[in-house]
Parts: C-alpha cells; structure tokens; sequence
C-alpha cells in the first residue's frame, strides 16, 4: 500500500477520447427517443429537479465523507472517491433510465444541469470535501481546473449530441425511429469493448488491489443507488423519477475524473485506480438496475408516475 501511489496507470488521453466519442453517441441515441414537449413537463414539477439536484451534489458527497471516515482507506483512494463524488452524472445514465423505464427527460436535463455547474463544481467540491477528512487534507494541494476546457468537453459529449439528436427526431421521426434501437445497442457495446480493453490492460495492477477497490467501489456505488431512490422517495416522486434519480445519483462521469487526475494528480495512482474502476463498475451496476426494474415491470411492477 505504501507503494499505491506509484501505480501507473495504462489508461491514456487516446483511450479517454474514444470513450467520449462513443459517450456522445449513445447521448444521441437516447435523445431519439426525446420530444421537446417532455422538458415542459419536467419544469412544470421543479420538485422533481430538486431532489435530483440534492441527491447529486449534497447526499452523495455526504454519503462519501461518512465512509471515508468509517473505512480504512489509503488517502489517495478516499480521495477518488471524493473525486467521483463531485463529477456530473455520467451521460450513459440517460440510457440506463431509458432501460429501467424511468423519467428519461428529467435524467437528461439533471445530466445538463449537473454538466453545465460541473466547472464550479468540481474544483469547490473537491477542495472543500478534500480538506474535511484528516486522511485527505494532507494531499490537498491548490487545486487548478481548466473551467473552459472542462465546459468544452461537456459541450461536445452532451449538448451536441442532445440537441443535434432532438432535431433529428424532430424533423426526420421516421428515420430516428428506425435508426434508434440499433444505434442505442451499437454504442453501448462499443463502449462496453472500450472499457473491457481498459480494464484488461490493467488487469495485474487491479488483481493486486482487488480486494479494496472491488469493496469500496461496490459499497460507495450501492450507497449512492440506495440513496438517490430513498431520497426521492422522500420527496413523494413517482416509481419513474425514483428510478431516475437513483440512477443520476449512482453513474458518474468518471470520464472527466480521470482527465483530471491525469492532468492534475499525475503521481496518485491510488486516485486514478478508484476512479477508472468506478468507471468501470457503474456500468455493470446500471446495466443491472435497469434490467431489473424492466423485468419487474413486464411482472406488474407499478411504473407510472405519482407526483
């Protein structure tokens, strides 16, 4: 463990650009499916965006803090977790909400909003939640964010391809209609390829820290799913939305964690094999909610909304 931070991890800019671009279009897939009218209907229930908002930058930094303090981490380690926890909603939770058969215009729009403050965000939550813990404070230095570039990115991979694919759907419906569930599976195979080649070029430096990456992860994730659903079961929102936020609150865009780390923290490599692995392990754990909740809806699970 002494050594953790000397890892080095085989996950480079290029692979980082092609997951992105198939990031983008599985956004575009998913934005097929979307009319213009659900955004109204979203804004005209504010409480739906609310509990969405607090599930992503209150209860899931919260919930981080709490474990890092109840679990003996390496710094660096509970400091990706940090990371992650104040990364913007990954955009593969549109499709995730798609699958499970929730709200999957309020996923869009809390992925834009979480995206659109992520340049503000990420810089003052990690510095605040850095300093908070004794384990993680020692590591903090000034942390320097590139805010446009991180705002550019977020551009390109989800507004682009949002709006682009919107208009598509728009103004040519019968070809988006076609094009759509074959271009919804092509991505996210494409993707799920991506990140297995990851993965197994790495795989020597995750069978040696198995044993805490694989745990950690997969509690501080199963939180995060947990805690988004009872979250919004609080504020009274229907199965969809519940479905919805659990799944904003649990799949972060690792992606721009890594970019980060990679540019900022290049000698942690405690942080970068946290956040690669919860990259990699929330789409095993989004893939999974959403087939379960589409199971339990063709079993006479209630689907609709309440709110």
């Amino acid at each position: 463990m002494e050594n953790l931070d000397q890892i080095s991890i085989n996950f480079n800019a290029d692979n980082l650009f092609w997951i992105n671009t198939i990031l983008s279009i599985v956004m575009f897939s998913v934005a097929l499916e979307i009319k213009w009218s659900d955004f109204k209907v979203v804004f005209q229930k504010p409480k739906m965006i609310l509990a969405g908002v607090l599930s992503q930058y209150l209860l899931l930094p919260l919930i981080t803090i709490i474990l890092i303090y109840l679990i003996p981490l390496h710094p660096s380690i509970a400091l990706g977790l940090i990371m992650v926890s104040v990364c913007p909603g990954g955009n593969v939770s549109n499709f995730f909400t798609l699958l499970a058969k929730g709200n999957t215009a309020l996923s869009i729009c809390l992925t834009s909003i979480a995206t659109v403050v992520s340049g503000f965000m990420i810089p003052f939550g990690f510095y605040f939640g850095g300093h908070l813990s004794n384990k993680t404070a020692p590591l903090m230095n000034e942390v320097s964010v590139d805010y446009f570039g991180i705002l550019k990115l977020a551009f390109f991979l989800l507004v682009v391809p949002l709006i682009s694919g919107m208009l598509m759907s728009k103004y040519l419906p019968g070809f988006s209609k076609r094009i759509s569930g074959f271009l919804q599976k092509f991505s996210i195979g494409i993707f799920a390829l991506l990140i297995l080649g990851a993965f197994f070029t790495n795989i020597d430096t995750f069978l040696q820290l198995f044993h805490i990456i694989f745990w950690t992860v997969l509690i501080h994730n199963g939180l995060a799913l947990l805690g988004g659903y009872n979250l919004a079961r609080i504020f009274g929102l229907g199965q969809k939305e519940r479905r919805t936020i659990a799944i904003e609150t649990g799949i972060q865009n690792s992606g721009i964690g890594l970019v980060i780390i990679f540019n900022f923290f290049p000698h942690l490599g405690g942080m970068a094999i946290i956040v690669a692995w919860w990259g990699i392990w929330h789409l095993i754990s989004g893939l999974s909610m959403g087939f379960i909740f589409n199971k339990l809806d063709q079993k006479g699970h209630p689907k609709s909304s309440e709110v």
